[in-house]
């Protein structure tokens, strides 16, 4: 499988067969997503900056809510989880989706607000790549981040949700993680590398 970062909380994954899979769409933070091609969308929540469909060419399969889903060589499970730390009193709900294709299970935590509790962190099960926002405000910051690491236990993590170059949303860079990380975070290109076990990558966006 190959996993771009396209920024913010998008990225395009393509399986061996061919078939992609985009998650969390946006607009208006700043830049845009350029219109890209997939089989199938997955937005986390219905908020501008995840849910922009019409960055979407074509009629693909779009699914937002927890449930076990299956659509060409994936496999999809949503997780209802919460936009904020107080049960969604604040932002509402979010769901988290688990990938599983070409022999990974890929986790996008979306919009998550919260640390995971130890019995969704199982639910998950065993994950090959974690994503994750850092920037905090809207989602967990660094530290929670740092936390639902510690958790899930992925064989590598990427983070997403953090401000970059023309990004004008009041969340944090990522420079807070990198200097809590005690040496685990590195920066990488736009296409997430597979070898890098124990390691909590931070992309450069695609575009």
């Amino acid at each position: 499988m190959k996993i771009e970062y396209l920024g913010h909380s998008c990225f395009l994954m393509t399986t061996q067969l061919g078939t992609k899979l985009l998650t969390d769409p946006y607009t208006g933070i700043g830049y845009e997503l350029p219109e890209q091609e997939a089989d199938i969308v997955t937005c986390s929540h219905s908020h501008f900056d995840h849910a922009y469909l019409a960055a979407v060419r074509g009629t693909p399969q779009v699914f937002s809510a927890p449930g076990k889903y299956s659509c060409k060589d994936f496999q999809l499970e949503g997780f209802a989880s919460f936009h904020d730390d107080v049960k969604g009193a604040k932002r509402g709900k979010n769901t988290i989706f688990v990938y599983q294709a070409d022999g990974l299970r890929v986790c996008h935590m979306g919009d998550i607000g919260e640390v995971p509790s130890h019995e969704l962190a199982e639910k998950l099960g065993k994950i090959d790549v974690l994503m994750l926002p850092v920037g905090g405000t809207y989602t967990i910051d660094a530290a929670g981040a740092l936390e639902t690491i510690r958790r899930i236990s992925p064989q590598t993590a990427v983070a997403m949700h953090f401000r970059c170059q023309d990004c004008t949303l009041d969340i944090d860079t990522a420079d807070k993680l990198i200097s809590l990380s005690g040496g685990l975070a590195e920066r990488v290109g736009c296409e997430i590398p597979m070898d890098r076990q124990g390691k909590i990558l931070i992309p450069a966006r695609k575009f």
